[in-house]
């Protein structure tokens, strides 16, 4: 399990963009941690690698939001989804298996369906105002 603190908004997203350098197709990150942790704005940096220049938002009323850079990104929030049944309803295996990189919001609810190589990041904000962010199954390459 790789470790990392990050203590402000900016940092968190200069580490997504670190680990979003180096992503690959088909990677499949679900993302764990409670309300504003810090899951949206990780993803930011992770887009931003990806050479994404729209505006990354929550897509929890949309459940899915899809954007292009170096390779697709869906970035999908599961929170208003009652289970697995709702997920694989909504069609994800062609985003799951495709040619991008997903990002699951609240994927604690559907980790059943993901396959045995998604990288879990769990963001746990911390009573200081920092976010302590957990990497499990982390398989590319050095974060740094």
């Amino acid at each position: 399990m790789l470790t990392f603190t990050t203590s402000s908004a900016e940092e968190t997203i200069t580490l997504g963009e670190k680990i979003g350098r180096l992503l690959k197709k088909g990677d499949i990150i679900a993302m764990q941690g409670t309300l504003a942790a810090g899951k949206t704005t990780i993803t930011k940096g992770i887009a931003k690698a990806l050479g994404i220049t729209d505006t990354i938002t929550s897509p929890t009323f949309c459940l899915i939001s899809e954007y292009q850079g170096s390779m697709p990104l869906y970035h999908m929030d599961v929170y208003r989804l009652d289970g697995t049944e709702d997920f694989i309803n909504l069609g994800t295996d062609d985003m799951l298996y495709g040619d991008g990189v997903s990002i699951i919001e609240w994927s604690e609810k559907i980790m059943d369906e993901l396959p045995s190589n998604t990288i879990v990041l769990k963001i746990t904000p911390q009573d200081d105002g920092k976010r302590l962010i957990e990497i499990d199954n982390w398989k590319n390459g050095e974060i740094k």
